[in-house]
């Protein structure tokens, strides 16, 4: 006798009677690793939560020159400090920048790492702080101002609009290779005239 199996009869594999019924999934869920910095379900890699600024994922640690340009970065978990993550740059350029001297921070670089960097790398940290009428909200400060418009000319990329890297020394390699862009297309600017 010969089985006959007859799929619209099992309820399993029968065919959706409204546009709301789903097929039964079989197999795995599809991730997509690719999310960006503040969605943290499901994402592989260095992660973690700043409460104070209310960040989850990575936080990108950046040292610029006075025009902007891009001279040490750091990729950490958002639970690293600012401090902790201005040493890890510190330490990575104090033997290639012998004519760096003065360097101006926000106020979350304050306390010990004044004293750490002068007795490591032997430059002037010095601590921008904000108005004292305690204003709130953002304030352009001298100095600071530039390191923010370094991050908006990095989120004009559309590789590091979203940290989409599985590795932090991958979101570092992009962060150079967008700067490295910026001051090609600036060098092959022509002067007007």
């Amino acid at each position: 006798m010969e089985k006959r199996w007859d799929l619209e009869s099992d309820s399993r594999y029968a065919a959706p009677k409204t546009s709301k019924a789903r097929w039964p999934r079989v197999g795995t869920k599809r991730r997509d690793n690719r999310q960006s910095i503040r969605e943290n379900h499901r994402k592989r890699g260095i992660k973690g939560v700043d409460v104070h600024k209310q960040v989850k994922g990575r936080k990108r640690h950046i040292l610029v020159d006075v025009m902007g340009l891009i001279i040490g970065v750091v990729v950490t978990g958002a639970n690293v400090q600012d401090r902790d993550g201005a040493k890890q740059i510190f330490n990575g350029i104090k033997d290639g920048r012998k004519r760096l001297c003065k360097i101006w921070a926000d106020s979350a670089y304050a306390g010990q790492l004044i004293d750490w960097v002068v007795e490591h790398c032997g430059w002037d940290l010095e601590i921008q702080r904000g108005p004292k009428g305690g204003k709130k909200g953002f304030v352009v400060r001298p100095w600071l101002w530039i390191v923010e418009r370094t991050f908006a000319w990095l989120g004009r990329y559309r590789r590091l609009s979203k940290d989409y890297e599985y590795l932090t020394d991958t979101s570092e390699a992009m962060i150079y290779l967008a700067m490295i862009n910026l001051m090609v297309r600036r060098l092959a600017e022509t002067p007007d005239g």
